[in-house]
């Protein structure tokens, strides 16, 4: 945790992950997050300061590009309706996906397997589960009709990153998936390593990961928060609510 407000090191893990995702959302497009969303929130709002200025972001809430005062650690929060220049429904975002017209959603799985599929549903058999899961809600219908999908997951361990799934919630048009440790590219159907994040070692992040991968020394590594990227989200989160999904798993 560093002084609110300071820029963080470029290696902390929550930074890593904003940064990363803000990095593939470009000017023009329509991005949407949903609940429990710290990290796409965050990310969103840095590439609109950045390379995206024309992004148009659309939230749980029903706001359209909101200029919230503070941003709070929970996405349904009214304070992401500051500032909004219109309102949306559930019925809206669903009908701009179906038409092809919602470019990026940001969506999340407590399982994904390599074909970028989620499950949000079960852990262990459907009828006697383990664990009852809150369900996909939106996820099945955004999944394959939004036109790229970012998947993120702020734990990055064998039950999350799986061989196969207890149960599919949602598969669709995955382009991305990032992670504490790396990030991830879905190329023919199949989640390959794009590049490992600063100081993860390739054999720790194949242990960590329950489906084959193709990892090594020569393995691209993502690039460091630029000063600009760090300065920008230090003035846009100063309170670290992109860390409340590291307490929370």
């Amino acid at each position: 945790m560093t002084t609110t407000g300071e820029p963080a090191p470029a290696h902390d893990a929550p930074v890593m992950m904003a940064v990363a995702m803000s990095r593939l959302l470009h000017d023009g497009e329509t991005v949407f997050h949903g609940v429990a969303s710290p990290l796409p929130m965050v990310a969103t709002l840095l590439a609109k300061q950045l390379q995206a200025p024309g992004l148009v972001y659309l939230n749980i809430t029903g706001s359209v590009d909101p200029r919230p005062e503070r941003l709070p650690v929970s996405t349904v929060d009214p304070a992401l309706l500051r500032g909004t220049r219109s309102l949306v429904t559930l019925t809206d975002l669903f009908d701009l996906a179906s038409r092809g017209r919602l470019d990026v959603a940001f969506l999340s799985g407590a399982q994904i397997d390599q074909q970028g599929r989620i499950n949000l549903s079960v852990i262990g058999d459907f009828a006697r589960p383990k664990v009852r899961l809150p369900g996909g809600a939106g996820s099945a219908a955004l999944m394959p009709s939004a036109r790229r999908v970012i998947l993120w997951r702020t734990k990055h361990d064998r039950r999350s990153f799986v061989d196969r799934l207890d149960f599919v919630t949602a598969a669709g048009n995955v382009d991305r998936v990032v992670t504490p440790l790396c990030v991830f590219v879905r190329r023919d159907g199949r989640l390959e390593v794009e590049s490992i994040h600063p100081g993860v070692a390739p054999d720790h992040l194949q242990a960590q990961t329950g489906f084959a991968i193709a990892v090594d020394a020569s393995t691209a590594v993502t690039p460091v928060p630029t000063a600009e990227e760090l300065v920008m989200l230090a003035l846009i989160d100063p309170d670290r609510v992109i860390d409340s999904e590291f307490a929370i798993g």
